[in-house]
């Protein structure tokens, strides 16, 4: 089975739970006073942005009431409503189906990944990880034009491995010179630019910390920079969602809104702490090396994993245990939606960091919604090999 058939299956699946539910669509509470609660509203037109980098950054401002996509949910109030429990990987490949079936869903994601892209970003500025999110919310953003296409393709670009030549081409894009800008209209590239430019300036300031841009993903460049500018990962998430055009009632919710450090750890049955997502599903010989997440080959860890929860990344004790509050649009959420899927991916990395959450457990017990777990195919994670990681 290839991985649109598959993914066809998996939106069958939801279908068909869905339609064991009594709950008629009349008396579904509908996602219309859910916001990103941004605490920066942007007032933003939808396509095309005839606005200049200056002007645009103008229209940030603190409201005395922030609600920016509170009507969004309206459009489509007879579709179905899902939250996603998923990483930012292996649910990607079902997005698209998804889509022709409802787009009213929340993508509830972790921020807590350390490898790749996202680590460099995280070991010079600090924040939490934006590369799942990212990568959600590129596979929702619009298609439907030239220009549409050549903004993803942007976005989603990732520069060479090699340090020197990476470096270079970086310099290329934020000067506007490189032919990833051809087919952006100015409006959309000045704007892009800008926080690309924000985002250089960040590293410049740091400079006792060398960043390496080997194999950097624009989009997590451009979400950092916007992150850090608005000082919220809400707002960065709801500036990204109008620039890709994702369907404005689709949500990306990160797990835990938080401008800080997450790290996330597992203790085994034999006692053994490990930190770190990587170091947990996807362990590397060194910073450099690139991570194969859709196969790894990594061995197995020595025990069977026990437990995740998070950890101190600020202070002496680095293996202190931390609970950070989960977001409350998750919250929110979970209380309102028709069904609630667990999707594939890693479980110990992509799904568990979700679950561990107080509150969250507590909510999915006493709802009698429909609750969908979707299997991994086609590929075999080490978490579940021989359930040598469990």
């Amino acid at each position: 089975m290839d991985g649109e058939d598959s993914a066809r299956v998996k939106q069958k699946v939801i279908k068909k739970a869905l339609a064991k539910s009594s709950q008629p669509h009349s008396t579904r509470a509908n996602m219309a006073d859910t916001s990103l609660g941004p605490s920066l509203c942007l007032n933003l037109p939808k396509t095309p942005l005839h606005v200049s980098s200056r002007s645009f950054l103008s229209m940030a401002f603190p409201p005395s009431h922030c609600n920016a996509l509170s009507a969004s949910y309206d459009n489509n109030p007879n579709q179905p409503s899902l939250l996603v429990f998923s990483g930012g990987t292996a649910f990607n490949g079902v997005v698209e189906e998804l889509k022709s079936f409802t787009t009213r869903v929340a993508h509830v994601l972790p921020v807590s990944d350390d490898g790749g892209s996202t680590a460099e970003i995280v070991r010079v500025l600090g924040g939490p990880a934006v590369g799942d999110i990212r990568s959600r919310c590129l596979r929702l953003s619009d298609q439907s034009t030239a220009e549409a296409l050549a903004v993803r393709r942007l976005l989603g670009h990732r520069l060479p491995l090699d340090a020197h030549h990476a470096k270079s081409e970086w310099y290329d894009i934020v000067e506007g010179e490189n032919s990833l800008w051809d087919g952006v209209s100015k409006p959309y590239r000045e704007t892009i630019r800008a926080f690309l430019a924000y985002f250089q300036n960040q590293i410049l300031r740091r400079s006792e910390m060398l960043f390496c841009f080997s194999n950097g993903s624009i989009g997590n460049f451009f979400f950092a920079g916007a992150r850090i500018f608005f000082q919220s990962l809400d707002a960065a998430i709801f500036l990204f969602s109008r620039v890709s055009d994702i369907p404005s009632d689709s949500l990306v919710l990160p797990v835990i809104s938080t401008n800080d450090r997450l790290t996330l750890g597992c203790e085994l049955q034999d006692g053994t702490i490990i930190r770190g997502q990587n170091e947990i599903s996807h362990p590397t010989t060194g910073p450099s090396e690139i991570i194969n997440k859709g196969n790894s080959l990594a061995p197995a860890l020595p025990s069977r994993i026990k437990r995740v929860f998070y950890m101190s990344s600020e202070g002496c004790n680095l293996l202190h245990e931390v609970f950070p509050p989960v977001n409350p649009a998750v919250l929110d959420q979970l209380n309102e939606v028709d069904c609630i899927v667990y999707a594939m991916g890693s479980l110990f990395t992509s799904i568990c960091p979700s679950l561990v959450l107080l509150g969250i457990g507590e909510i999915i017990s006493s709802r009698s919604c429909p609750k969908v777990l979707l299997l991994n195919a086609g590929s075999v994670h080490q978490h579940y090999f021989g359930a040598q990681r469990w």
